[in-house]
């Protein structure tokens, strides 16, 4: 099936990479036109060379930023909010600037995000909002990723609240909860740790499918819950995470 997502308007942070920038392409496959953000210039500039036409900077942790961005797009049929960052540690050596900077992009970034572009999406008659959270917080828990599941629980709240405030208004909101995935967050925290190879091994070992996922795969269950096949799904959390939480 193609052109799943035909004469639908797209925006994608944190598209310069990883499962953002995997979904960006990803929807425009399937026939959006994709407005791809995020603070890379340059891996947000190779999207031209892969079909995608709008790039603009966009940094989700500038409120002026954020709201000025919704003034010049307008309306979006999909908003997909997939800016992240993480910080490892124990709770105890999370330092007020971690605390910070990792919930102020990936839960007050997305918070600024659908407050900015929800009021057109309402005037247009709806639109699917779409929040990368984690199966670390809420769903479950992994040792030394304290700021990060927390900022990931929270997203799942203001996602399940958006979903129920505004059902009857066309709006559907769910969030994707990823398991391990091959991004080059987690290629970096691999590289950089003392024995490299026994992290990757516990990145792949709490799978139960036996490896880590792939962006592609994220960006998959993207387009569904992106297009009219999943009219009837909001307030969902889509756990992807190769059986570690079954």
């Amino acid at each position: 099936m193609t052109g799943r997502l035909d004469g639908k308007t797209a925006l994608v942070t944190g598209a310069a990479k990883g499962i953002g920038r995997a979904t960006a392409l990803a929807f425009a496959r399937e026939g959006a036109h994709v407005i791809a953000t995020g603070r890379d210039a340059a891996g947000l500039a190779g999207l031209r060379d892969d079909g995608i036409a709008e790039i603009a900077a966009l940094d989700v942790g500038d409120g002026e930023a954020v709201a000025a961005a919704a003034r010049t797009v307008g309306a979006v049929d999909v908003l997909y909010n997939c800016a992240g960052i993480a910080r490892a540690g124990t709770i105890l050596e999370c330092s007020p600037e971690d605390w910070e900077q990792v919930i102020d992009t990936n839960l007050t970034g997305t918070y600024r995000m659908v407050q900015a572009f929800l009021p057109a999406m309402l005037e247009a008659g709806g639109g699917s909002i779409i929040n990368v959270a984690s199966v670390l917080g809420s769903v479950t828990a992994g040792p030394e990723r304290f700021v990060y599941s927390v900022s990931k629980a929270g997203v799942i709240g203001l996602t399940k609240s958006v979903a129920c405030d505004f059902v009857t208004r066309g709006i559907r909101c769910n969030a994707i909860c990823p398991g391990s995935i091959e991004t080059p967050m987690v290629s970096n925290r691999i590289a950089t740790a003392e024995d490299p190879e026994a992290m990757r091994d516990m990145y792949v070992s709490r799978q139960p499918i036996g490896r880590m996922g792939t962006p592609d795969e994220v960006a998959a269950a993207a387009v569904y819950l992106a297009g009219d096949e999943s009219a009837f799904t909001t307030g969902t959390v889509m756990i992807m995470d190769g059986g570690w939480t079954n």
